[in-house]
């Protein structure tokens, strides 16, 4: 009868390795080369002494090193593909503003100055949100004023104004206004209303977000 105390489990002691092991020339004979079995092949293991190690020195190449692997390093997360700047990625989330508050409260107030800090202001955030929204702020306010000296760049302004508005909704996954419809408010004195409430729409797509926060773009 086998002895069958000679491992914890059982299982008699391995004596060498399978037959005809060996026998592959093109293999390297390792017992010879004083290779030890891993420890945890060895007798009363949880392997209960069977020869896994037989089973490993079977397969050709380098042997893993003891231990866990560790984690791959996928390096720097890329882009999507296409240049730099058509990525958004993310950007800063601009104020909320109350639109009658915009379009008549302040101006009144301020004898119509208000209109030109609102310009600047709204120009800048949808900069800052959407970073491929080129604009600069300080030309759409001189625009708007030394502008009405050659009479186009007010109104290259506002159609820009309510083009990049479009461009931020579009960045935020929201269905987008019509820039026409925006300029043509401008011409008959709507059009902060109008805009002001679809920015709002865009900055209400960040419930819970404060101005100035990092938030996300969908597109």
């Amino acid at each position: 009868m086998t002895n069958q105390s000679s491992t914890p489990h059982g299982y008699p002691e391995p004596q060498g390795f399978p037959p005809g092991f060996r026998d592959d020339p093109g293999r390297p004979d390792r017992s010879r080369e004083g290779h030890a079995p891993h420890p945890i092949d060895g007798p009363g293991t949880s392997t209960g002494g069977f020869p896994i190690y037989a089973f490993r020195e079977s397969l050709r190449g380098a042997e893993p090193e003891e231990g866990y692997p560790a984690t791959p390093d996928y390096g720097k997360p890329s882009e999507p593909d296409g240049a730099a700047e058509d990525f958004g990625g993310s950007g800063l989330l601009g104020k909320h503003r109350n639109p009658f508050v915009v379009w008549l409260g302040l101006p009144l107030i301020t004898l119509g100055v208000y209109l030109f800090v609102w310009i600047y202001r709204t120009n800048r955030e949808l900069g800052e949100y959407d970073r491929r929204v080129k604009v600069n702020p300080t030309m759409s306010v001189l625009a708007v004023t030394l502008g009405w000296l050659v009479v186009v760049p007010p109104f290259v302004a506002a159609w820009r104004l309510g083009a990049r508005t479009r461009a931020a909704q579009h960045a935020a996954g929201i269905p987008e206004t019509n820039p026409v419809l925006a300029f043509v408010l401008f011409l008959i004195g709507f059009g902060p209303l109008f805009l002001q409430l679809e920015i709002n729409r865009l900055w209400a797509r960040y419930p819970g977000a404060v101005e100035g926060q990092q938030v996300p773009l969908y597109r």
